[in-house]
């Protein structure tokens, strides 16, 4: 049995009327309840549209989970310098992505290597986070002799890989983070005429493993017969080498035309040919990005002077498709190399394996040498020996 302490003791009368309205909103919220239960059904039928299951909403499911989430990607900028990689990546995503960067003199580009330098921002538009990651390549290109630069990249790339297949094979796989490059914008000089021996052998050594979109540097510096020249000199040579470069899919038959005029605008721009800039110039009563001559503005939004606009577009809205090929044609592609080796890593043995050749060739000379010196000496103190027994032979 309860205690009731307090006030409520000394006038136990005043319990009975409480409990009187309290059995009648009881009654009364049996008779609610089974009327909400009689009329509950309805709340789940669409009566415009009869047989309606629901699971039509699982894609803003999906949206509501990606936005959540947020998104991941990485670019890569290769290219000699002077080519304007950091102003248009700058101007791509409106952001500073190099505040501090110095750029080296001549005599310290003589005997500069590659590095990988990895930049990570996270840029924020109408409530959707994406992470991205720049991996800038400064030195590609500088030295008097080019022969190896680009393998330092390729082996950023495999170990991005490699990286991803660990943390995917590993206990913990809900938060992998992904670093693999899902494309690789290679930036042509515009002063030569086509690609370089280095721009082929480059292309060639990494098609496999990353999505290619070249792009022409500084197209400001060329009229647009010389563009447009350009631009189908290198697709021969790309075609003539073999070069797989990455190829925007085609537009769905369902697709609106407007979507579909935009697909065919974009395949027919590449190579995009592109000029970047962060400061703002005052042309047409209006501020806009561009670039100030003596003869005009050239601005860089405008479709009309170059590429820039078809190029953000085509990463914007193929962002997706490029994260899908690099998970399904280059990791998948990759993965079963590694599977076919039994899960063995590819060590630096098996990656300059003519480097090793030659090491262990001047290795066995330098043995053999030192047999030969040896053998030498022995032949000299028998020699010797030989000389002194008959000296004392005579003696005797």
């Amino acid at each position: 049995m309860r205690r009731i302490s307090g006030e409520r003791a000394t006038r136990p009368c005043l319990r009975v009327p409480s409990a009187r309205r309290g059995d009648e909103g009881l009654h009364q919220r049996d008779e609610a309840s089974q009327k909400m239960s009689k009329q509950q059904p309805t709340q789940f039928i669409n009566p415009e549209t009869p047989g309606y299951v629901g699971f039509a909403n699982l894609p803003n499911q999906v949206h509501r989970k990606s936005v959540k989430k947020g998104f991941e990607f990485t670019l890569m900028v290769v290219g000699e310098s002077g080519l304007g990689k950091s102003t248009l990546i700058n101007s791509l995503f409106l952001t500073d992505l190099y505040p501090e960067r110095v750029i080296p003199g001549a005599a310290e580009k003589i005997e500069r290597t590659v590095q990988i330098e990895a930049s990570t921002v996270e840029i924020e538009e109408r409530g959707v986070k994406l992470r991205l990651t720049v991996v800038d390549t400064p030195g590609y290109g500088d030295a008097i002799n080019c022969r190896d630069c680009f393998k330092t990249i390729i082996s950023y790339i495999d170990e991005q890989f490699e990286r991803y297949l660990h943390d995917e094979s590993g206990l913990n796989r809900r938060h992998i983070i992904d670093n693999r490059v899902h494309c690789c914008f290679y930036f042509i000089s515009p002063f030569g005429h086509g690609l370089k021996p280095l721009d082929v052998a480059f292309m060639k050594a990494i098609h496999n493993k990353v999505n290619i979109v070249p792009v022409i540097a500084k197209a400001d510096t060329l009229t647009l017969k010389e563009r447009e020249r350009l631009k189908k000199r290198i697709l021969d040579e790309i075609e003539e080498h073999n070069i797989k470069i990455y190829h925007l899919p085609d537009a769905e038959s369902d697709e609106d035309e407007d979507f579909k005029e935009q697909t065919r605008l974009l395949k027919a721009s590449i190579p995009f040919s592109v000029v970047g800039s962060n400061q703002l110039i005052e042309a047409k009563g209006k501020k806009v990005r561009g670039r100030l001559y003596p003869w005009g503005v050239v601005e860089v939004e405008n479709p009309e002077h170059n590429d820039f606009l078809k190029l953000r577009t085509m990463l914007i809205t193929h962002m997706q498709d490029l994260q899908e090929v690099t998970q399904d044609l280059h990791y998948e592609n990759f993965r079963s190399e590694r599977l076919k080796r039994g899960g063995r890593k590819v060590e630096n043995e098996d990656v300059n394996k003519d480097q090793i050749l030659l090491e262990k060739e001047a290795e066995l000379r330098r043995m053999q040498e030192m047999i030969a010196r040896m053998q030498a000496q022995m032949q000299m103190q028998m020699q010797t020996g030989d000389g002194d027994g008959g000296a004392l032979g005579h003696h005797v």
